[in-house]
């Protein structure tokens, strides 16, 4: 057999083999990565999807929260994993954060990742203790310029999503505060119902059952348009900021090498799910809209984010 034939038979057993598997996928339990700590936004929301999407694959999923580097240890082991489609991962839009802010991360988000599906997206919310002084944005940001450096707040680790809400925030706004990073949501709010901290510009998800209790003070949210479950708290735009808002989004990947197939099974399983009026309404309790998109044009958004955030914190000088 010559060189060019066995070549032939190589690929053609591979793709033979990579057929085999898409067309029996799922046949066991399917692995769940989520980054981040359990009870933060980025952990409800897809737990929410994932057990919906278990009952339509007629397979269970088993969540494993990996927690540590921004958010970019559990994204290294989905990244490295086998390309089977029985791993994958559920991140937010601090996947394309973190290559800004760690320079020697063991894997490429545009490259080693592949998109599957966008679950939706959400809004932070600028919360405060109730104990600060501040009734409105505009009373926060006129202390916090009197009293350069006096003002803190926390996020869930140095380049997460809330930590780069925060710092568009503040250097639209022109103060100065500093930062404080946490393993996880649950420990940021912990400090702000005890005043430790200053501010926080929590996932609406986690942050609407302590506005609606009176646990918390809401003084801006970070997306363009005003929030329906917080109609009276105003948007960077309205206070005049400019480049100041952002949106947080949460969707799922996969290792890039996964078939084709499979990628694309899991999408259509995931859109039927999201199409169901009861995981919208859950959904909806969550503060999260919904973001529908191909898993080429997630691919294109990742990409597109990863170049837009690697320049923004070059220019802040933000550093891990």
């Amino acid at each position: 057999m010559n060189k060019s034939l066995r070549v032939i038979c190589v690929l053609a057993t591979a793709l033979a083999v990579t057929a085999a598997r898409a067309e029996g996928w799922p046949s066991r339990l399917i692995k769940a990565t989520i980054p981040f700590g359990a009870g933060s936004a980025a952990d409800v929301v897809p737990r929410l999807f994932f057990d919906r999407l278990a009952v339509e694959l007629g397979q269970p999923i088993v969540i494993e929260n990996r927690v540590g580097a921004g958010g970019t240890l559990g994204t290294a082991m989905v990244a490295k994993a086998d390309p089977d489609g029985y791993s994958i991962l559920a991140n937010s839009s601090a996947l394309t954060i973190t290559p800004a802010i760690f320079t020697n991360l063991s894997y490429d988000v545009t490259r080693d990742l592949a998109s599957v599906l966008m679950i939706g997206s959400s809004a932070n919310v600028m919360i405060v203790p109730n104990a600060r002084p501040w009734k409105t944005i505009q009373d926060f940001i006129a202390d916090a310029k009197a009293k350069p450096g006096s003002i803190s707040f926390g996020s869930v680790g140095v380049g997460s999503a809330v930590h780069i809400t925060s710092e568009k925030f503040r250097f639209a706004a022109g103060f100065e505060a500093t930062h404080i990073p946490y393993r996880g949501g649950g420990e940021v709010i912990a400090d702000i119902l005890g005043g430790r901290i200053d501010f926080y510009f929590c996932p609406l998800a986690n942050a609407l059952p302590l506005i609606r209790e009176g646990q918390v003070r809401a003084l801006v949210v970070s997306t363009p348009k005003r929030v329906a479950d917080l109609p009276d708290v105003p948007t960077p735009v309205d206070i005049g900021l400019k480049d100041a808002d952002s949106a947080i989004w949460f969707g799922v990947l996969a290792p890039s090498k996964t078939p084709r197939d499979i990628v694309d099974k899991l999408h259509a399983a995931g859109a039927k799910v999201l199409a169901d009026p009861a995981t919208q309404e859950g959904l909806k309790k969550l503060g999260i809209e919904p973001m529908p998109m191909t898993p080429g044009e997630m691919d294109a958004l990742v990409k597109r984010e990863t170049a837009d955030y690697l320049a923004l914190i070059k220019a802040a000088g933000i550093k891990q």
